[in-house]
């Protein structure tokens, strides 16, 4: 692989590990669980992302195994967060009185 290539998958890969920094950041001011549980599914793919871009920069197919166990790792979480704790939608959502009369008391 061409020495630019390279250069250019780790730039590439500091690039989303600054915006995973920003992600840091939404988990922990929020303001809802919502907000936090998107930052978290942002920091698994972007984690997935840098883990497939140094793979090819160094050369190192084992982080490919690592990147696919990070991704099934993170849908996973996101599922059990909703589960968990869950997500309400917010007041006015379209539908919402709908299902709330189907339900009943």
């Amino acid at each position: 692989m061409p020495e630019w290539v390279t250069l250019a998958l780790w730039i590439a890969a500091a690039g989303v590990l600054a915006t995973i920094a920003l992600g840091l950041v939404r988990v922990e001011r929020g303001p809802s669980n919502g907000d936090r549980m998107l930052a978290a599914q942002l920091l698994g793919t972007g984690a997935v992302a840098v883990l497939l871009l140094l793979a090819g920069a160094a050369d190192a197919p084992a982080l490919l195994d690592v990147a696919l166990v990070l991704a099934l790792l993170a849908s996973v979480a996101g599922a059990v967060f909703v589960r968990r704790i869950g997500v309400q939608p917010p007041e006015g959502h379209p539908g919402l009185e709908e299902r709330a009369a189907e339900d009943g008391p």
